[in-house]
């Protein structure tokens, strides 16, 4: 709030200030304070009005931090009914790039072992930053060069399939040029990305399978 001080002061009221020799609380010494100064506040009293205290400073930004209920990937012991291999059944140290990590993101990468042999590894993330499609296509890359896939013989053609309960975008490609073979699989949904690759499988069969190893994958 502004504060306007006045200009004038009449005669009477400066010459009673002056003549008076006692304040009106009976303690000695001028009560008038001199035009154009202030007065200091005493130490712990407060200057004026009472105002609100001032707003907490925003927080830096960073990182997202992932949102109440948001899905996360789980390193599940068992994904569509597939038993995780452990010792020297599991992938190596970065089977398949990620994409970049950021504060808060998970990733878990996994070798799922088959039934009649061969094993399925899964990637996955959350938290994702970025357009969850966006970080699927660059998971599926990774894993198209993790299994050799020749680049000459151009990019295999996504399918949509029924991405099952969790929702979201799932898609599956046939590494191969025969009906059976490499499959990779995705997902993307809201905050999460995953792919899978299905050795000496249909793209049908696959696609079944990574549905329900999704469900396991992601909670």
């Amino acid at each position: 709030m502004r504060v306007t001080r006045p200009t004038v002061l009449t005669t009477a009221v400066l010459g009673l200030v002056l003549l008076s020799g006692c304040r009106a609380d009976g303690t000695d010494g001028p009560s008038a304070v001199p035009t154009g100064s202030a007065s200091a506040p005493a130490p712990g009293a407060p200057s004026g009005p009472a105002q609100s205290s001032p707003a907490a400073p925003a927080q830096p930004s960073g990182d997202a931090e992932p949102s109440a209920g948001a899905r996360r990937v789980v390193d599940a012991p068992k994904a569509g009914g597939l038993a995780r291999a452990t010792g020297a059944g599991a992938p190596g140290d970065v089977a398949v790039d990620p994409g970049e990590m950021r504060d808060g993101m998970n990733l878990v990468m996994n070798n799922y072992v088959l039934p009649q042999g061969g094993s399925v590894l899964t990637v996955a993330v959350d938290n994702v930053p970025e357009e969850t499609g966006k970080r699927r296509e660059h998971l599926w890359r990774g894993m198209l060069e993790h299994i050799e896939w020749d680049p000459e013989l151009g990019q295999p053609e996504a399918q949509p399939v029924d991405a099952g309960p969790l929702g979201g975008s799932v898609e599956c490609m046939l590494a191969s040029l025969a009906e059976d073979g490499d499959v990779v699989c995705g997902w993307a949904d809201d905050g999460t990305a995953g792919v899978a690759h299905f050795p000496n499988s249909t793209l049908p069969q696959a696609a079944k399978l990574f549905v329900a190893m999704r469900g396991d994958l992601e909670k």
